[in-house]
């Protein structure tokens, strides 16, 4: 069994230190240290990553959610296709979602001509795709759950005495 409290603190700030979390737990370092390492062990913790606003940067990227509607295999529903498409190295995100699309797909590019070329010589010859819709991410705005403008300042003025 997981700990779920010190799951949870990893999923906000990854870069705590067992000690730092114990302290926010009233537990120990090093049992901190075990449960984080049987939760690596069992890929509950699959990675540790970075936000980065790349606006910042200056580094041109361009992201892309791309929908892909899919004929289920027998036996193996979506499973194969959707592998077939998470072993791209385009692909960043694989979903299976409901609605009107089978999948959605997030697609890191250098240029939205290499996002189009993914999709056309890759994605859409993939046996099973029947129809996808491409959708070009703007702005960044909030990003698993962190706003990528800045942290919100507080909009009250100040009182003075």
């Amino acid at each position: 069994m997981f700990n779920k409290e010190i799951l949870k603190i990893l999923e906000r700030d990854g870069k705590l230190t067992p000690g730092q979390i114990a302290a926010m737990t009233g537990s120990t370092a090093d049992e901190v240290g075990k449960a984080i390492k049987q939760a690596e062990d069992e890929r509950a913790i699959v990675k540790y990553k970075a936000l980065i606003n790349w606006d910042k940067v200056g580094n041109e990227h361009v992201w892309a959610l791309i929908e892909v509607k899919i004929t289920p295999q027998r036996d193996v529903g979506f499973d194969a296709i959707a592998e077939r498409i998470y072993r791209f190295d385009e692909a960043r995100t694989v979903y299976l979602m409901s609605g009107t699309y089978d999948l959605a797909v997030l697609v890191e590019g250098k240029s939205m001509q290499e996002v189009a070329e993914f999709v056309t010589r890759k994605l859409a010859p993939v046996e099973g795709v029947t129809g996808t819709t491409t959708h070009f991410v703007l702005k960044r705005y909030k990003e698993d759950g962190e706003i990528m403008a800045g942290k919100e300042e507080v909009k009250r003025q100040a009182v003075i005495l």
